[in-house]
């Protein structure tokens, strides 16, 4: 078996020329260095210095035939051992983010911003993705960092917080006004033209599983794929939207596009939460992309 550390003590007394001044780098006796030189020499099997009465002189036919291979190999291991520590201490790299493009429109946007501008040299991979998908690429160690709907049903990740509330409910336009003058029995939904997410979503998912369990069955007249669609279609008067009020907040607020429809019960509270490959260590530049969520 290799020992690093016998070729790492031949080196520095190649360079130094010297047992005593090899020893003073390496901040062991000169006992141990020549014990360690002599152990090397007996592995070898041939002498790797000629001792003079000016130090230590690599041997032709031992000592200088070794020296640049070991020189070389030490140093590639140095620059591992630097990238490493570099990974762990320093903001560089790829950070792979996984999100839907809600997610990433909503709460990750201006984040991404000042990350960027923080530390320019981590190249950032944005991956798309509905909540779904992003949990397969968590599982097969395809992405660095996750951003989720939840709640999610699923032990083979690591989550660790949760970074955005959410709360669901109805919006419409002006068409709609009316029902949003008072608190309407979430029942009564159903005699409306609906859009909502497709099947397929976390977030469609946890709203039937909510109306199913009270005995309320929400069909939807229009499925869509991206809540962006969803919220131009009821803008337009086309149906009432189930959306987070989070993402809707400029349309009823300011804009006066759209106005929301309470019921009763409510929809439950969710959230926006976020995950990392389970078992997996993770780089300084992903942690610091981490702590941004925990500065407000």
């Amino acid at each position: 078996m290799v020992n690093l550390e016998l070729y790492r003590v031949f080196y520095t007394v190649a360079k130094c020329g010297s047992l005593t001044r090899a020893a003073d780098e390496l901040f062991i006796s000169q006992p141990a260095v020549s014990q360690a030189i002599k152990q090397l020499e007996s592995q070898l099997g041939t002498t790797l210095f000629n001792r003079t009465h000016r130090g230590m002189e690599l041997s032709e036919q031992g000592g200088k035939e070794i020296f640049g291979i070991v020189e070389k190999a030490l140093a590639e291991l140095d620059s591992a051992e630097n990238r490493l520590k570099e990974i762990h201490t320093k903001a560089t790299g790829t950070i792979r983010i996984s999100a839907s493009d809600t997610i990433f429109s909503y709460v990750l946007i201006d984040k991404i911003a000042a990350y960027h501008e923080k530390y320019p040299e981590v190249k950032l991979n944005l991956i798309n993705c509905i909540t779904t998908e992003t949990i397969e690429l968590l599982k097969n160690n395809k992405c660095d960092i996750a951003f989720v709907n939840l709640p999610i049903d699923d032990k083979d990740f690591t989550l660790t917080s949760v970074v955005m509330p959410l709360h669901d409910t109805f919006v419409a336009n002006k068409r709609y006004k009316p029902l949003s003058e008072g608190v309407q029995p979430l029942k009564s939904m159903h005699d409306y033209p609906l859009l909502m997410l497709d099947q397929s979503t976390v977030t469609r998912k946890a709203i039937i599983q909510f109306s199913h369990s009270i005995g309320v069955h929400l069909h939807p007249e229009i499925e869509c794929g991206s809540l962006e669609l969803m919220i131009q279609l009821a803008k337009n008067g086309v149906g009432i939207a189930c959306v987070p009020r989070e993402y809707v907040r400029r349309e009823l607020n300011e804009d006066k596009t759209l106005f929301e429809i309470r019921t009763e019960p409510p929809l439950p509270a969710r959230s926006v939460g976020i995950a990392f490959p389970q078992g997996q260590p993770v780089s300084f530049a992903t942690k610091e992309f981490f702590k941004m969520f925990n500065t407000d």
